[in-house]
């Protein structure tokens, strides 16, 4: 008896049997075949946990896998990077931390419990945009050089979000470019900070322009400079710290949220995923965030997230030990 087949019979014969070849090798199990886990480096609310989330549900969306975000906060991020290193290499978990977390923490940490060079991939990098330098409405300064003049009349006072961070930083790079000793008082985040920058209780601070806005509107605090080499696009009339004479590398640095997976994830999920999250900065709910937190830069992929990691990651590792900090 021949066995006839019809073109319609050869395609599915055909079909069934490349497909059953594929699953022989592991071809259906191609990732992501289960929910992805992003772990959060800092506590819910925060712009870290935000991006997590915002991105997370749209890769989602694309894979048709849910993305679960679980917050791991602690010790700078080394909590959560603890947990991912540990992670298998299997892409399904992403840590979702900021800059400071892969780079700083080697210098503000004396027994790290990770080697971002040795147990980390870098997945992609999302800029966190410029950081707006805001000035006390008392001091009358409306650039760098005023504030200078007043401080150095004034005992003054320049808030940071905590030791070791890009406002320290700056304050020391502001008082060799001024010949002052301004004194950087450290808080636990942000949000105390401007408080007493409202109230009149230090004379300045630098931080997220979202988290300053209030400050802003009140009229209790000027934006006299951004950091970064372009100015930012909601604030077009204040000049970069580069423009106003101030020309260390450290106020041009990128601060980022950044996405890295546990050493050993294949290279075809690195891509995958770094392609997903440049495209989900495109997005409309993405773009929206990125406006409301006055950031102008879109995600960094894969390949350009290592070479912002190599030139600007000894700086900013040089830039913190130059503070002669105790670690902890």
């Amino acid at each position: 008896m021949s066995l006839k087949i019809t073109r319609r019979g050869f395609t599915r014969t055909g079909v069934a049997a490349i497909t059953s070849s594929f699953a022989g090798s592991g071809w259906a199990q191609a990732w992501p075949s289960k929910p992805i886990k992003f772990v959060s480096a800092y506590p819910a609310g925060g712009l870290t946990d935000l991006f997590a989330r915002a991105y997370g549900d749209y890769i989602s969306q694309k894979v048709g896998q849910p993305v679960v975000v679980e917050n791991k906060p602690g010790a700078g991020g080394s909590v959560a990077a603890q947990a991912v290193k540990v992670a298998p290499a299997d892409g399904y978990t992403v840590l979702f931390a900021i800059s400071a977390t892969i780079l700083q923490n080697r210098v503000l940490y004396s027994n790290l419990p990770y080697d971002t060079d040795k147990d980390f991939v870098l997945i992609a990098c999302m800029p966190a945009g410029n950081l707006p330098f805001v000035a006390h409405k008392s001091t009358g300064a409306t650039n760098l050089k005023e504030f200078g003049e007043y401080a150095r009349k004034n005992r003054t006072n320049i808030g940071t979000f905590g030791p070791g961070t890009a406002p320290h930083v700056a304050t020391l790079e502001l008082n060799k470019h001024f010949g002052l000793q301004m004194e950087a008082v450290h808080y636990r985040g942000e949000a105390p900070m401007w408080q007493d920058l409202a109230a009149g209780v230090i004379q300045a601070g630098m931080g997220s322009f979202a988290a300053a806005s209030n400050v802003l509107q009140s009229g209790a605090g000027k934006v006299i400079a951004v950091t970064r080499t372009k100015r930012m696009r909601k604030l077009p009339d204040v000049a970069t710290f580069l423009e106003q004479g101030l020309t260390s590398k450290v106020f041009q640095l990128t601060g980022y949220i950044c996405a890295v997976g546990p050493i050993g994830v294949s290279q075809e999920i690195v891509e995958r995923l770094s392609a997903l999250i440049v495209e989900g900065g495109k997005s409309e709910r993405i773009q929206k965030i990125l406006d409301t937190f006055g950031i102008d830069e879109t995600p960094l992929g894969h390949d350009e997230f290592k070479k912002l990691y190599a030139e600007e990651g000894p700086i900013w590792i040089a830039s913190v030990k130059s503070l002669g900090l105790t670690p902890e």
